[in-house]
């Protein structure tokens, strides 16, 4: 292996740095930002083939290509200049780029933010917090329901927030990590089932349902081992409802970490849920004997379990890669 190349490969030590600085410090807010840089350049690539006519399914491949070799190539001509110049300073920036790509610390940052807005009854604050995570009309949110919308995004993004970036950067370093956040990038800004994007975001969305399709289970069973350990938690249900209920929510993922969650708190979590002032579901995940998300204490809970999860999480990345 290539000298530049040993600096882009998965790395414990700063695997573990780069999870503590991202607990403590959150996102970094920068217009440089990696995940900034890869959407400018997936609008500007979406302009070009739309105005060409390439806006169908043809088209949306052709961006996953062009995006992601151009993030790739980038990576690449970075790393190899930075580690010529000094293989220190390769080793820093290799830091900075895993630190910009978790998002663990920030989102528990905002979810702690609407349980904040809660607890001093400032509801507005609260459901216009909820509206920066979820896309659904927050004008109906009592505290419960800010409550559990909160819960859902912090489960749901605990797989493709953290997990999945460190299965994909364990596995194949940095060049798999970026991978995983262009895809989950295209995911985000073009995956929709709008008739502008259905055809369009097609590759974007089913390569994204793909890359989570391990991590996603992974998230389930590493929730059941810490609602196992942890008292006031329940493994035998995070493992139940996980199995049981994981097909419930649309797609083929987001429902493991859910339904695990739900499990493990013992409580009900999504209810009534009004998009454009239709009330689009009245699904519940949990055990039917459990009571409904609403309490202060629910929402610290859930907090201490995708910490302590995401603590398995490392923990294990780090053994596998001391091994390897």
């Amino acid at each position: 292996m290539t000298d530049w190349l040993q600096s882009v490969a998965p790395d414990p030590i700063l695997l573990v740095l780069a999870v503590i600085v991202d607990l403590a410090v959150g996102d970094p807010v920068y217009g440089w930002h990696p995940v900034r840089l890869i959407g400018r350049l997936l609008n500007g690539l979406e302009r070009r083939l739309r105005a060409l006519g390439l806006d169908g399914y043809g088209g949306g491949m052709l961006l996953c290509v062009c995006l992601a070799t151009g993030a790739l190539s980038a990576l690449a001509v970075l790393a190899a200049a930075v580690h010529a110049a000094s293989p220190r300073l390769a080793w820093i920036a290799h830091a900075l780029l895993l630190y910009a790509l978790l998002a663990l610390g920030d989102l528990l940052h905002h979810v702690w933010r609407i349980e904040s807005a809660v607890r001093r009854d400032d509801l507005a604050a609260a459901r216009r917090a909820v509206g920066a995570l979820v896309g659904r009309d927050t004008e109906r949110m009592d505290a419960a329901a800010c409550r559990r919308a909160a819960v859902e995004s912090l489960s749901e993004n605990l797989t493709d927030g953290f997990v999945s970036p460190v299965f994909w950067y364990v596995l194949a370093g940095l060049p798999g990590l970026v991978l995983f956040k262009v895809v989950s990038t295209m995911d985000s800004m073009v995956g929709y089932k709008t008739p502008q994007h259905l055809r369009f975001g097609w590759c974007g969305a089913r390569l994204d349902d793909v890359m989570n399709y391990v991590p996603a289970r992974l998230t389930w069973l590493a929730l059941v081992v810490v609602a196992t350990v942890l008292p006031g938690f329940s493994g035998r249900k995070a493992w139940r409802v996980g199995l049981d209920q994981h097909a419930v929510l649309l797609g083929p993922n987001s429902g493991w970490s859910e339904a695990a969650m739900a499990g493990a708190l013992e409580r009900r979590i999504v209810g009534p849920i009004w998009l454009g002032g239709v009330q689009v579901t009245d699904v519940w995940i949990g055990d039917v004997a459990d009571p409904a998300l609403e309490a202060a204490g629910d929402m610290t809970r859930a907090v201490a379990a995708v910490v302590a999860t995401g603590a398995v999480v490392v923990v294990t990345s780090t053994a596998i890669l001391l091994v390897r």
